[in-house]
């Protein structure tokens, strides 16, 4: 098993390299992606849940700069650092990369997974990248979503209690 660093991925083109490699020895590849902020135990189990759908789990992980965007200024909590690394330390966990885009088409585009996942409150149609990975006979799927967990959901505790 890698070390948490050694799942980090911050080139690209590394990260796609260890995906042939991967794929040349036969595994079947799972993405996902998200800002995974404060990370809480319906993302643990959805990572879960994707790695049981192939051999390697991928997951992208919005930079600081794309949280912020997408979130507003008050996000991310914590540092795109411990974000990566903490995902890195998840044994269903086998790589994480960094995006700057607000959406990982590109990276999907690059990677070329076999299965391409999100979680429950996305659409199979809504879920980014899912066109490309249809054209060439992938499966897209939408997880089980677990009530009651959302980043939101703490970030909002949190201000309430102060």
């Amino acid at each position: 098993m890698a070390s948490i660093s050694e799942k980090v991925f911050g080139n690209h083109d590394c990260a796609v390299a260890q995906v042939k490699a991967w794929k040349d020895a036969g595994k079947k590849i799972v993405f996902t992606n998200g800002c995974f902020d404060l990370i809480h135990i319906g993302h643990v189990l959805y990572l879960e849940e994707a790695k049981s759908l192939g051999d390697i789990l991928i997951v992208a992980a919005n930079s600081d700069a794309s949280v912020s965007k997408l979130k507003g200024p008050h996000r991310p909590i914590k540092d795109e650092y411990n974000r990566t690394h903490i995902l890195a330390a998840l044994a269903s966990v086998d790589m994480v990369l960094v995006f700057d885009e607000n959406d990982p088409y590109n990276i999907i585009k690059q990677i070329k997974p076999d299965v391409l996942v999100k979680g429950g409150d996305w659409t199979t149609e809504q879920i980014i990248g899912s066109d490309i990975v249809l054209l060439y006979g992938g499966q897209v799927k939408s997880l089980q979503f677990v009530p009651g967990y959302s980043t939101t959901a703490l970030e909002q505790k949190i201000i309430s209690n102060q």
